[in-house]
């Protein structure tokens, strides 16, 4: 099992104090973040794309760019690109570049995003949300299969055979499809033959089996190559010396960030005692202590049927920077031995 973070490059007031990092700090500490966690041994780094104020992501590629010269081994990919509101052809060439610039360690996680600023920012119909993402991705996997490309949609001007350049090292360029509760999409993804990514934050995650057999199911019956099939996981969670420090740690800027949300939603507002419950076994939330921490994702594993990638999302709660190191080592350094250790059939080649 591949283990990895992704961050939002949140720059939201730390809870304690009220104090917003400036752009240009929580960048810096998001890089040595991300240094972090190759020396540490994980496996994956995701860098989300939002268009909202308490996020700096906008550009993931350009920093994952900049993490890429700081790296050697991790995989740096976005989590996730929000196709529907980007240019396929730019989005592959930005990748194939990172993918240059890394060494072969560039991904693409393709989605259609959980907030929607990015349908006017870029004069986009929102009552087109599901037919844009349909036809970039068919447009994107196109690019990936061939430099001349000859495509026509209807909402981007047709390809005549122009050439979509540079090209990766990787080939061809790994695509995930990121998705969240949509039996369509986890269908979608099992067609295609594409890697799956599972955004659970919320609810119990042994839920989401049947949509992942669906995935499966779609996936054979297209008769695509077996090794191509993953599931991976996209999740919140923390991990420090003791369980109670990681709940303490972890709640205040959590549960600041979905209130937040949660008035835009119509949610009520998120207390301790619901935070408690899905960091309970069963839950979504994998917060704890590095024991708890990897008995929950084994747990995780076996109820979905087997993951390939679990991605922890520690930035939405707003730790501080020091918290944010701390909780890579460890993750590095004992929670990803632990998996490896315990699931060797998964380990990565």
């Amino acid at each position: 099992m591949q283990i990895g973070l992704d961050s939002f490059a949140a720059a939201a007031p730390d809870p304690a104090t009220g104090i917003a990092p400036d752009g240009y700090e929580r960048l810096q500490h998001l890089l040595e973040e991300i240094e972090l966690a190759d020396q540490v041994g994980l496996d994956v780094f995701g860098l989300g794309e939002h268009h909202r104020p308490e996020f700096l992501d906008s550009a993931p590629s350009v920093i994952l760019a900049a993490a890429a010269a700081r790296t050697k081994n991790i995989r740096l990919t976005s989590a996730v690109t929000v196709l529907s509101a980007a240019d396929p052809v730019r989005v592959f060439q930005n990748y194939a570049t990172l993918d240059l610039l890394s060494g072969g360690r560039a991904e693409i996680v393709a989605g259609r995003g959980s907030f929607i600023e990015s349908f006017p920012l870029f004069g986009l119909k929102l009552e087109d949300y599901d037919a844009l993402f349909a036809e970039k991705l068919d447009l994107l996997l196109k690019i990936r299969e061939s430099t001349h490309v000859h495509w026509t949609g209807n909402h981007r001007a047709a390809l005549t055979g122009q050439g979509v350049y540079p090209r990766p090292l990787q080939n061809p360029l790994p695509v995930w499809l990121g998705v969240g509760g949509t039996p369509a999409s986890f269908v979608r993804a099992g067609t295609l033959g594409l890697p799956l990514m599972v955004a659970i934050i919320g609810g119990e995650p042994h839920r989401f089996r049947p949509l992942i057999e669906l995935y499966r199911e779609a996936y054979h019956r297209a008769g695509h190559p077996p090794a191509g099939m993953k599931v991976g996981i996209h999740a919140l969670g923390y991990v420090a010396a003791t369980d109670r420090q990681a709940a303490d740690d972890f709640f205040p800027g959590y549960a600041e960030a979905f209130t937040k949300i949660g008035k835009e939603r119509g949610w009520p507002p998120v207390t301790r005692s619901q935070f408690e419950a899905l960091r309970g076994p069963t839950g979504a939330l994998i917060v704890g202590d590095v024991e708890k921490v990897v008995a929950k994702i084994l747990r995780m594993h076996e109820s979905l049927g087997g993951i390939a990638r679990l991605s922890f999302q520690m930035s939405v709660a707003a730790l501080p920077h020091a918290k944010m190191m701390d909780a890579i080592r460890i993750l590095g350094e004992q929670v990803a031995p632990a998996l490896r250790q315990s699931l060797p059939e998964n380990m990565p080649a």
